[in-house]
């Protein structure tokens, strides 16, 4: 019986193991095959949980990306946090990836958790950078790590991860956020760009952020904010565009410049929108030195059921585990009903 009970508890054991071990889509066949994305999502404002899930999801089945997603964990329950904690289990899987898409919003994770972080950038690893992840850590100044806060003022790497790496710090809202949406409009002089290849109608049911990216940042689109939450609002007339996404590359302490996309956008309800997905699945291409393989008709079709909850028409359903969105036909996230369009 004893041997019985504690085979029982190994198997319990194993199977706590599988629920808390990254999220990770395996591509077979595609453009990116044997390459590696590691997306980081824990914001907790504008749903990276479920923005990047679904971004893995297309790189991985469309075009053959071994993607692994890491999220903010409730350490009590192994749920996938809708607060904001500062806890991102598994960031060593970065140690052999090709690609990290970073969606953090005022992190101060452990040393353990972002010292892996840091060896991928000092090797020059290509980063995408979305929404909160200009102002994507917050350390106190007494902290070994306070360097990377978006605050740091010191002239060494002034503006923390935000600015020095993806090319822009916390700066403000621009506009309301909530009743104001924004336009992506390409800048015509970067329209041979491979990630604006395809690109069409752009949008982002998120406000605008200011943004005026660092010396040496080539900005691909401009943010016209919206008076309303529809593709078809009118300008708002108030507001000048600010940019909107903007490509750059950084100097490791390796000395291999990586190169990096950033975007002030990138909420949940955004990859609902054809345009903007089609700029970050194709930032993904480039970023990994796929250049050639970047088509103006890459396959960008959501994977899955698809439920973006930032504002959207859904209100999301319970917990879920990261093993809860294993296969591709899970839903991002499940919903218990609709919700009225906003106007």
């Amino acid at each position: 019986m004893r041997s019985l009970a504690l085979l029982y508890l190994a198997f319990l054991s194993l199977v706590a193991r599988a629920a808390d071990a990254p999220l990770t889509y395996i591509g077979t066949e595609g453009a990116g095959k044997g390459k590696k994305v590691v997306l980081i999502a824990n914001d907790h404002e504008y749903k990276s949980e479920e923005a990047l899930p679904e971004l893995a999801r297309i790189l991985a089945k469309h075009h053959g990306f071994t993607c692994t997603v890491l999220f903010g964990i409730d350490p009590k329950t192994g749920n996938i946090a809708q607060g904001n904690p500062s806890d991102i289990p598994g960031t060593q899987a970065l140690k052999d990836a090709d690609l990290m898409v970073i969606f953090t919003r005022f992190q101060s994770i452990p040393v353990e958790q972002m010292q892996p972080i840091l060896d991928y950038l000092n090797r020059g690893g290509a980063v995408i950078g979305l929404r909160t992840s200009t102002h994507g850590f917050r350390y106190p100044k007494d902290s070994p790590l306070y360097k990377y806060s978006y605050d740091y003022k010191g002239e060494d790497y002034k503006g923390g991860f935000g600015r020095q790496i993806l090319g822009e710090t916390w700066v403000g809202h621009y506009g309301p956020n909530h009743k104001s949406s924004t336009r992506l409009d390409l800048v015509a002089e970067q329209l041979t760009h491979p990630i604006l290849r395809g690109v069409k109608n752009a949008w982002a049911e998120i406000g605008a952020y200011n943004a005026d990216p660092i010396e040496g940042s080539t900005v691909l689109a401009m943010a016209q904010p919206l008076n309303g939450m529809t593709p078809d609002s009118p300008t708002d007339a108030t507001k000048k565009p600010v940019p909107g996404a903007w490509v750059r590359s950084y100097k490791s302490t390796s000395g291999k410049a990586g190169r990096v996309f950033a975007s002030t956008y990138g909420a949940s309800g955004d990859l609902a929108n054809d345009g903007f997905r089609r700029m970050l699945v194709n930032a993904c291409f480039w970023t990994t030195g796929l250049d050639a393989a970047i088509k103006p008709d890459l396959e960008i079709g959501l994977v899955g059921a698809f439920n973006p909850t930032w504002l959207g028409t859904f209100k999301r359903a319970g917990d879920a585990k990261p093993s809860d969105l294993a296969s591709y036909d899970s839903p991002i996230f499940p919903v218990v009903a609709n919700k009225p369009k906003t106007k």
